[in-house]
């Protein structure tokens, strides 16, 4: 941001130049509008954060311990108080992004109600999503700026020159809302035009980071679901060069890329690639099908295919669907294929989906990968479709049981799955330790793993269900109007929370200073002492 004072006097020039017409226009109140609206359009945003994201990537590189996060968020003000809480309670916003989940988007705001994750929903649905969710973290820029506009305003009148220096400098030094987004676009809804149109529109509303899904765009599925179809490379590639030509053909160059493979869970395939020479992608693509070998043309049913491999003539396995299945036990080897293919042909981070939250399986991919290329890197799904509780309690039981430790006091989840969920267990020395190894996954996870971003896919959606669920029990129950005064209100005075003041978040100080600029005298405002926001202090 430039100097605060410079822009006052560079804008009381241009008054000046202009003449008596515009003696109505007090320069340092067009500075502060000026810098309320700083980003003008979501390719200045796109530029921004696209910088962001990139020097945090070389930072990581550098240092693992230096590895970024983000929340996955459905609405605006959602995005908005989450930017506003970190800010407040850890100082800065730095390494902290929000990540567009198409799950999200596909439950809580297509116009065809709740659906599944499956690309169902429209996808114009996205970029409007990303759009929303930059006008909120602009406005909570404007609404801080604002009042230190106003405490600056105070101290001139109080004569305080030392508070008013201190102020001027925490505008110069203002820190924006406006963090780098992360924006699902599934399987490309479509074919590689399909995906080049909606990234398009996706970096015009301001995101710098698409994610794409190396499924079939028509069958998508949730990624931590059944009945994944996988495309061949050259298909998947295709799409990731239509995000980059979008990404080019609007002026950002620093565009990143992440290109997610679903190979670990997804054991079928729609199409089988022709191999134009011996190894090239669609050879190592067809290598991991469940094939048969055939020694006899008669064999042969009505539309059968085959194909030459290792010197064999074979036919992959058709399924009554029409689709073809891969070999079980090749899920690792097509994710370490995909990952150095996306590499090499354009992307820039990778994203692994697994079943299950386990350093070690994350880590021996990731390892294989970076064999080829050192620097790979990878974002990691922290997704809630895993029971973390469970998995980690799982795991530290067999490393208790390989340490010979008595195990008498718990459940054994080989004979009882769900035993080790048991409440009475969660102050016990292995619940303990499981939540030890939860609270430290991120930091191991990068350190071992090469994950650069961690990320929650569906927490605000958790989060809104119970936090309603809490309401709607006590409010609706014994408690009545407490429920909400204590569990709410109070608790957000407790914590100094801005939005206790919903008229000013919602923009009332603005609009009544906006006034005042404007009308002058004449302005009709809304704030004052007869406002009820001002019992909130």
């Amino acid at each position: 941001m430039t100097d605060y004072l410079t822009e006052i006097k560079e804008m009381e020039n241009l008054c000046t130049k202009k003449g008596d017409a515009w003696n109505g226009i007090n320069p340092e109140y067009a500075v502060r509008m000026k810098l309320q609206n700083r980003f003008q359009s979501g390719l200045d945003i796109a530029r921004h954060t696209a910088s962001i994201m990139r020097a945090d990537m070389a930072d990581y590189d550098s240092n693992t311990s230096h590895y970024t996060q983000s929340l996955g968020c459905w609405h605006g003000f959602v995005a908005q108080q989450k930017a506003i809480a970190i800010k407040r309670h850890l100082g800065t916003l730095s390494k902290k992004y929000i990540y567009l989940s198409g799950w999200m988007v596909a439950a809580l705001r297509s116009k065809f109600g709740p659906l599944p994750d499956q690309s169902m929903h429209e996808k114009t649905s996205v970029s409007s999503l990303i759009g929303e969710i930059y006008t909120f973290l602009k406005q909570a820029d404007a609404v801080e700026l604002e009042r230190l506009f106003t405490a600056l305003d105070d101290a001139r009148s109080n004569n305080d020159s030392a508070q008013e220096s201190d102020l001027a400098e925490k505008i110069n030094n203002f820190e924006s809302h406006v963090v780098p987004i992360i924006a699902d676009i599934d399987a490309g809804f479509g074919n590689e035009e399909a995906t080049y149109l909606l990234a398009k529109q996706m970096i015009e509303a301001g995101a710098c980071a698409i994610q794409i899904e190396n499924q079939v765009s028509e069958v998508k599925q949730c990624g931590h679901q059944a009945g994944k179809v996988t495309v061949p490379h050259e298909v998947f590639l295709a799409k990731v060069n239509a995000v980059r030509y979008a990404f080019l053909e609007l002026g950002i160059e620093d565009g990143i890329i992440v290109a997610r493979t679903d190979s670990l869970g997804a054991g079928l395939t729609q199409m089988v690639p022709v191999s134009k020479e011996p190894n090239d992608l669609a050879s190592q693509y067809n290598s991991f099908l469940e094939t048969e070998e055939i020694n006899d043309v008669a064999e042969l049913k009505e539309h059968d295919i085959t194909f030459h491999q290792g010197g064999k003539l074979v036919k992959p396995v058709r399924l009554d669907n029409g689709l073809y299945a891969f070999r079980e036990g090749t899920g690792v080897d097509r994710v370490v294929l995909d990952c150095i293919t996306s590499l090499r042909h354009g992307a820039d981070l990778l994203w692994i989906e697994t079943e299950r939250p386990n350093v070690a399986q994350i880590a021996e991919m990731v390892n294989r990968v970076k064999e080829t290329i050192p620097d790979a890197k990878l974002v990691y799904n922290n997704s809630p479709s895993f029971n973390w509780t469970l998995k980690f309690r799982e795991q530290v039981y067999e490393e208790f049981k390989s340490q010979g430790k008595d195990l008498s006091g718990y459940p054994d989840p080989s004979q009882d799955p769900l035993g080790l969920m048991g409440a009475q267990l969660d102050d016990s020395e292995l619940a303990i330790k499981a939540d030890e190894y939860i609270q430290s996954f991120q930091a191991d996870a990068s350190r071992e793993a090469g994950i650069f971003h961690h990320l929650i896919t569906l927490p605000t959606y958790h989060e809104t269900a119970l936090g309603v669920d809490t309401l709607a029990e006590g409010y609706f129950g014994a408690d009545g109007m407490l429920a909400y005064v204590r569990g709410v209100q109070r608790t957000e005075i407790r914590r100094n929370m801005n939005v206790v003041k919903h008229q000013e978040m919602a923009g009332t100080t603005i609009g009544d200073h906006h006034k005042e600029y404007f009308a002058g005298e004449n302005a009709l405002l809304a704030g004052g002492n007869e406002n009820t926001m001002s019992q909130f202090g």
